[in-house]
């Protein structure tokens, strides 16, 4: 048995754009869910969102839609979302289950829906709890993160790139859709959920204490690439190599210690500043003195020489490097790493694939697979579930109300 098996028979219908709710879909799909996703004949809000390869290919909407099927119907119509519909609300004890961040109006209103299955479980995704638009780069601002990320003055501000709480709020979905669908199995009762972005993000600031701070008179600052509230900070190396080296825990700092060989020095700077550096609030108070004696011993070595240093007592260290680096270079982003695979992607060519990063001790990791073209799969879905002939699909193919790779392919020959 594979991981991509473990949700076997259940089947989930994707309508979305950018990254929670596709990535939401497709770890349901990567655990063995039948994950349709629903986009525009032309491509949904995503479709050419970069970055992309030289042929205008998205790379990003093929790495959040793997092992998913695509059904492409034209939804401005009513024939088209009347399609839609019927896929949302087709029978089986394992299907009824819409993930969307599209607002739940129209045909995707929940009320509506549910009139045509009672036991509909469905999860909206949002900006704002009012059902407003937000993302990452609107989210973060409102927090005060761009305030404590980097370092300047007070007033200078610094986005980050990774979007956390678009991947916090994706796996939120999942555990929401799973959590439903257990529910309904108990009780045979349906329900919508709604998750929003920006209260996933309040959540975890509240989870990390960031708010209860806050409330207390606290206003944290800038600390630059420094590790809040222990001992941790980048240095250079005689060759120049950038590195980060983190004390968090004890057993972190004392193997530090152990390794550069400071322990004298760590016990003489405690007696005199008495203080005992085996506490890690201590360790972020008097990070400049520590930082003062570490420095030395890192810009006096190579690379190669921290790392034998390293290795040998266990240090928690980094070096830092580019992504292009992390690619043709580390053996943890290759196939050295189980969780790779080579995946030939259409219209991309062969290119190194992630699958499910989770590992069960007695189910096998599945291969990952790659994402479909758009429409791939729109005249199997709608016949499997919807009992669609060959020539209700023809008529539909016709009237440009439904579309697919072969379709097209098809006009063209013609």
């Amino acid at each position: 048995m594979q991981t991509d098996a473990i949700l076997k028979g259940l089947r989930v219908i994707e309508a979305s754009a950018f990254v929670a709710a596709p990535l939401g879909g497709m770890t349901l799909a990567q655990l063995g869910a039948e994950v349709i996703r629903v986009d525009p004949i032309a491509g949904g809000l995503d479709y050419k969102r970069w970055p992309v390869s030289k042929n205008n290919t998205s790379l990003f909407w093929c790495g959040l839609n793997k092992s998913k099927k695509s059904v492409a119907i034209d939804l401005a119509s009513a024939e088209g979302r009347e399609l839609v519909t019927a896929l949302i609300t087709a029978p089986g004890p394992d299907a009824g289950l819409l993930l969307t961040n599209f607002p739940p109006r129209g045909f995707l209103d929940y009320e509506a829906l549910k009139k045509r299955r009672a036991d509909l479980i469905q999860l909206t995704i949002s900006g704002d709890r009012q059902g407003g638009s937000a993302v990452d780069y609107t989210v973060n601002p409102r927090l005060g993160i761009p305030f404590l990320t980097g370092g300047g003055g007070d007033t200078e501000v610094w986005n980050h790139v990774l979007p956390a709480w678009d991947l916090v709020t994706g796996n939120m979905a999942v555990i929401g859709i799973l959590a439903a669908e257990r529910l309904r199995r108990q009780t045979g009762e349906g329900q919508h959920i709604q998750l929003a972005l920006e209260d996933a993000a309040l959540a975890v600031m509240g989870h990390l204490g960031f708010i209860a701070e806050a409330q207390l008179g606290t206003a944290r600052q800038r600390i630059n690439n420094d590790l809040f509230g222990a001992f941790g900070r980048d240095f250079k190396t005689a060759d120049g190599e950038r590195i980060m080296i983190v004390g968090l825990t004890l057993k972190q700092w004392h193997a530090l210690c152990q390794a550069t060989g400071l322990q004298q020095s760590i016990a003489e700077l405690e007696k005199k500043l008495d203080i005992n550096l085996d506490d890690e609030g201590n360790r972020f108070r008097t990070r400049e003195e520590i930082a003062a004696m570490l420095s030395p011993w890192v810009n006096a070595r190579s690379l190669a020489q921290v790392t034998q240093a390293f290795e040998k007592t266990g240090v928690c260290w980094s070096k830092y490097q580019t992504v292009q680096q992390l690619v043709t270079s580390d053996p943890a982003c290759s196939t050295a790493n189980p969780l790779f695979s080579d995946v030939e992607q259409k219209d991309v060519g062969n290119w190194l694939v992630p699958g499910l990063p989770l590992c069960f001790s007695g189910v096998e990791r599945a291969p990952a697979k790659p994402a479909p073209q758009l429409g791939e799969h729109t005249e199997q879905v709608l016949s499997e579930l919807l009992g669609l002939g060959s020539a209700e699909l023809g008529r539909l193919f016709d009237k440009g109300l439904i579309g697919a790779p072969s379709a097209k392919s098809a006009s063209l020959v013609g």
